[in-house]
Formats: C-alpha cells, sequence, structure tokens
C-alpha cells in the first residue's frame, strides 16, 4: 500500500480513484461500512481505492484546550488499511491554508484536478471546507458538473447505539472491553517499540516490556489482561497503562505489559497489545512492597482468566 504525501508525488501513481476522507479514528464498524463501500466501488469501476486522512486531526489544529485523546496514531491507521485492502492512503496536512479553503475548491482543484476522483465515500454527516459548510448535499450538487459521484453512507447502529469514536472511548474509560469489542470488530489494541525502562518490574518480581507510545494522552488507564504479539507470536499478559502513581506519579503516560512465563530479551521490537478485560484502576500504594502484592495478584487473576478460557 502506499502512503502520500503531496499531490505532485500522489499524481504520477494515480490517475484516477474511488476515494474517503476523514479522521477514521478508531476503524470502527461504521467506518468499516464506510470502507467496504470504498472497495466495492474501486473493484467496480477497476480503480485504485484511496483513503484521505486529516492531520493533525481538525479538532487538533483547532483545540484551545485539550482535546480527547485519539484512539490511534497516523500508523495504527495505516497499519489497519493496509490490511484491510486498501490502495493507497493520502495524508493531507490540515493546517490554517486548508482550513480556510471553500469546499468548492477543495472538491474542484484536490479531490477532482489532483486525485481523479470518480467515486467520493463518506458518511452522511460528513462536513469540510472553511466553517464545516461543506457536506454531502453540496458534493451531489458538484457531482454532474464535475463528473463524479457521491455515496453517503448512512451511520451505523449497533444494539441501538450510533457507533462513533466517542462511543469506543466512553467505552474504554468505563473500562468495557466487551463492549468496544463489539463496537470495533475485534480487540482495542495499542502498538509500539519495545524500550528500556526503569527496569522497576523486575524488583517488583514481573518485569515488563515497556512500549514507546507516540502520544502524551490516553483514551483509557488502569489494570487490563492483555493478548500482546512480538514478531507474529502471541502472549498472554497483564498491562499497566497510565501514569504510575505509586512510583512517581508522572504526567508522561507510559504502557508496560508483563508477559506470562516469558522473559527473553525483545528490545527493539514491535509489539502490539490487546486489551480483552480490565481487571482495576491504577491506585496509589502507600509503598513499593504494597505494590509488589497486588502485581502478584494481578498476575495470578491473568492467570485464572486464561485458565478458564482454555478449559472451556
Amino acid at each position: 500500500m502506499k502512503v502520500f504525501t503531496n499531490l505532485q508525488e500522489a499524481k504520477q501513481e494515480i490517475d484516477s480513484c474511488v476515494a474517503t476522507i476523514g479522521k477514521y479514528d478508531g476503524m470502527h464498524l461504521g467506518h468499516q461500512k464506510i470502507l467496504d463501500e470504498v472497495l466495492q466501488q474501486a473493484v467496480a469501476l477497476s480503480l485504485p481505492s484511496v483513503v484521505i486522512l486529516s492531520e493533525p486531526q481538525p479538532d487538533e489544529f483547532f483545540a484551545r484546550a485539550p482535546v480527547s485523546a485519539r484512539l490511534n496514531h497516523f500508523q495504527d491507521k495505516v497499519d489497519f488499511l493496509h490490511h484491510y485492502g486498501i490502495d493507497a492512503v493520502y495524508r493531507l496536512k490540515f493546517d490554517h491554508e486548508l482550513s480556510q479553503q471553500t469546499p468548492e475548491d477543495f472538491v474542484s482543484n484536490f479531490l477532482v484536478a489532483g486525485l481523479g476522483m470518480k467515486r467520493l465515500v463518506v458518511g452522511d454527516d460528513f462536513r469540510f471546507g472553511v466553517n464545516r459548510s461543506g457536506n454531502h448535499v453540496l458534493l451531489q450538487t458538484m457531482a454532474s458538473e464535475l463528473e463524479y459521484e457521491v455515496i453517503a453512507v448512512h451511520p451505523f447502529f449497533n444494539q441501538c447505539e450510533r457507533v462513533s469514536s466517542t462511543l469506543v472511548k466512553q467505552y474504554l474509560q468505563s473500562g468495557n472491553c466487551q463492549r468496544v469489542r463489539e463496537l470495533l470488530g475485534r480487540s482495542y489494541s495499542i502498538g509500539g517499540k519495545i524500550i528500556k525502562g526503569r527496569q522497576l518490574g523486575r524488583l517488583l518480581g514481573a518485569p515488563t516490556a515497556n512500549i514507546e507510545l507516540l502520544t502524551q494522552s490516553l483514551p483509557m488507564s488502569g489494570i487490563f489482561i492483555v493478548i500482546a504479539q512480538v514478531n507474529g507470536i502471541q502472549f498472554n499478559g497483564v498491562a499497566n497503562i497510565g501514569y504510575n502513581p505509586t512510583v512517581d506519579d508522572s504526567l508522561t503516560p507510559s504502557l508496560e505489559v508483563h508477559l506470562l512465563d516469558f522473559n527473553n530479551d525483545i528490545y527493539g521490537e514491535i509489539m502490539r497489545v490487546s486489551f480483552i478485560e480490565k481487571i482495576r484502576n491504577e491506585e496509589k500504594f502507600a509503598n513499593l512492597d504494597e505494590l509488589k502484592k497486588q502485581i502478584a495478584l494481578d498476575i495470578e487473576q491473568t492467570r485464572i482468566f486464561f485458565k478458564a478460557i482454555k478449559n472451556d
């Protein structure tokens, strides 16, 4: 799959395409409904499928105060789209100039003249252009003159709830991993390189793999039963994601994973951590001995969980 960052580069390889555009944070079932339509239309027209991702996300660009944490950083989105079968991703730089562009100019100059868009698939609540003045109705109005088609996809509902990134975050924050799986069609996961930490886990009887996070804010925190994957091999484990209140109450988030019955050197490898069930919230213990006792209980609970699954 190709990832483009400028229009000239993209035009050299894409004459025309079927496209969609948005934040696509979470890649939940609502997003997948749109992506499925993109792939179907691309096959029907024998054209490449292109997903246009705004970076930074518009709410991040305009924010005067901290915005809610992302579910996925850009590379996570790219990885998902690659495995989903999308042909190309265009990383659209969202800046002041773009934010002031009229929707008409964006469609004419970027989507049609630039990417050669022949069919656009968007959610029926899609907004774009200066002051979010463009929508799927405007896209339909311009379609005939500019010789493209628009497909507006209705919202996706699961158990009477409209599936959205905001809803996924709410369930993550409450620790309802089962509901998150139902909204995403998979477990929520975070991937990153394994880096050296403070080696404190060994002193506490539970050595951990420390995952490099590409964000300063998290969509959830706590102690979770996880399944970790390294080099295509899966491991059962327990993870702490958050701010380590007992150790230093850091403002910098961390993700530390203890793999059951594993103690090999995997520094520098890429690990993807899937969150299966929440055990408890983070808490500040009186001392490291109390923390060590709780970690032992967390590990035992994790073993019991996976043993029950195996015997089910």
